[in-house]
């Protein structure tokens, strides 16, 4: 259970919690590699794999140069220079809404599938 739709109700708790929210995504380091948040996921899902196909094929390509670009950096134990960074404006969601609904999908293709038919009796 997610405290997001708790906390986007209520502007003034939002308010306080950027700053903390920021602090973390800046600590974690992935910034600092130039990718963004959606990158993260984790690939071997059904939900992630079948949302990265229906990508379109520039936001793909980027997603790969992201991800190769932080890799050469780990390789070299660098980071990007600052203007580089991801910031929080460039930071935006890409890949979770079409992951959310792809989990939908599956759950709804689940329950379709356990459904059982009860013959009518004549």
């Amino acid at each position: 259970m997610s405290l997001a739709p708790f906390v986007n109700k209520r502007p003034w708790l939002k308010n306080m919690l950027m700053p903390v929210a920021n602090w973390y995504a800046n600590a974690a380091g992935y910034r600092q590699l130039g990718l963004r948040y959606d990158d993260l996921y984790e690939e071997e899902r059904e939900a992630v794999q079948i949302a990265l196909k229906r990508l379109s094929a520039k936001e793909a390509y980027e997603r790969v140069y992201r991800i190769r670009r932080a890799a050469q950096c780990s390789y070299q134990h660098k980071l990007l220079p600052k203007n580089e960074w991801t910031t929080n404006e460039t930071d935006v969601r890409y890949l979770s809404p079409i992951i959310r609904q792809v989990e939908a999908e599956l759950a709804e293709k689940d329950a379709l599938d356990a459904a059982t038919v009860i013959p009518k009796a004549h």
